[in-house]
């Protein structure tokens, strides 16, 4: 098996080896890097370039390591033995799979993504530790012991909203995805849109990198939000030549909802023009 990326995902050399290195090493991966270098869609090309199954685990502030693996429904067989239904002779009837589960129950390997680990409970990573490096794990309730069929290919992001444990990283091998350079980035714009005319792309990627670069943003543009405000201003027909000139002509960019996300930003680059003007 070797990754080298796919049509839809422009996988760096450096991001290539990571991916190869972590499936040779049978570690997980853990990806870092900006909401929105497409951290997640990573594991979902892995999976598509590998023509492997793709399992994935979104992890919100409530989850809990357990529901990885598995959970017991106790209110349900307590409900079930008040109607009399004798599915409740058989615990394993209230034992509700989880992702990690599924990943070793499968025949084939897997690719199996825990989404923004980051976004859990600080001793949520420790809990993981044991059935991540031996690939297995106990039922208490019916007394098995659940072994992975075939080691699945790990991906864990991370958008380092908390800081893992270090016992956690040493079981990982690491990737920081770098926010693409402008080449990087006409391949990716390329991907999208193959037909998208060169001038546009050229103006709209100078607004970009220049908006990105001002001191003081809450949230910096992303590459998401760079094909979100192409597909706007092809769907509009916006001139490259407007892009060319907005410094001069407008406060911020035509279409600004597509890069900016919240009204700090926007008051930011207005009081910017606003400056910019007032010293012509």
């Amino acid at each position: 098996m070797n990754f080298t990326g796919t049509q839809e995902y422009v996988a760096t050399s450096e991001l290539q080896m990571a991916v190869n290195a972590a499936i040779k090493l049978q570690k997980p991966l853990l990806i870092k890097g900006e909401p929105g270098t497409g951290k997640t869609m990573l594991a979902e090309q892995i999976a598509k370039s590998l023509q492997l199954p793709l399992i994935q685990w979104h992890i919100k502030s409530t989850t809990k390591a357990q529901q990885g693996l598995y959970e017991y429904d106790a209110v349900s067989r307590l409900r079930d033995s008040q109607l009399g239904d004798d599915k409740v002779q058989d615990i394993a009837n209230y034992i509700i799979k989880g992702k990690i589960w599924e990943a070793f129950a499968s025949d084939l390997q897997t690719v199996l993504l825990i989404d923004e680990i980051d976004k859990a409970d600080i001793e949520f990573p420790n809990d993981l530790l044991l059935e991540l490096d031996k690939m297995e794990f106990f039922v208490y309730e019916t007394r098995q012991l659940i072994k992975a069929r075939t080691r699945p290919i790990i991906i864990i992001t991370s958008n380092n909203e908390k800081e893992l444990p270090d016992a956690f990283l040493r079981r990982c091998f690491f990737h920081y995805i770098e926010f693409p350079d402008t080449v990087t980035m006409e391949k990716i714009v390329d991907v999208h849109y193959p037909g998208i005319k060169a001038e546009l792309v050229s103006q709209a990627m100078d607004v970009f990198f220049n908006v990105r670069k001002i001191p003081g943003l809450k949230k910096k543009p992303s590459t998401s939000e760079l094909i979100d405000w192409l597909k706007l201003l092809m769907a509009d027909d916006i001139p490259a030549d407007i892009l060319k000139n907005h410094d001069n002509k407008n406060a911020i960019p035509p279409l600004y909802g597509a890069l900016l996300k919240n009204e700090q930003d926007v008051h930011l680059l207005e009081k910017l023009a606003f400056m910019h003007r007032a010293n012509r």
